[in-house]
């Protein structure tokens, strides 16, 4: 569990971040909905489907980018 809550918050924060938990659960609801319609046939909207990837990919890229942006250290 604390591997998980590790993963979800930031390098110097005890806090998981707001958008990678909804990253996580918005990839979550893909994943499942990409085996549904592969296994159980059950059809899922072409557009929730690419509006839910947007939402993984853009979660993605915005905590990806917190890598690269310089941290205000003279507080």
């Amino acid at each position: 569990m604390s591997f998980l809550i590790k993963m979800l918050s930031g390098e110097g924060e005890s806090n998981p971040s707001s958008k990678r938990v909804i990253t996580l659960l918005a990839f979550l609801l893909v994943a499942i909905g990409f085996l549904a319609e592969l296994f159980f046939e059950k059809k899922v909207s072409p557009q929730t489907f690419d509006a839910m990837m947007y939402i993984v990919l853009g979660g993605l890229g915005f905590t990806a980018s917190e890598k690269f942006t310089k941290k205000d250290t003279t507080k």
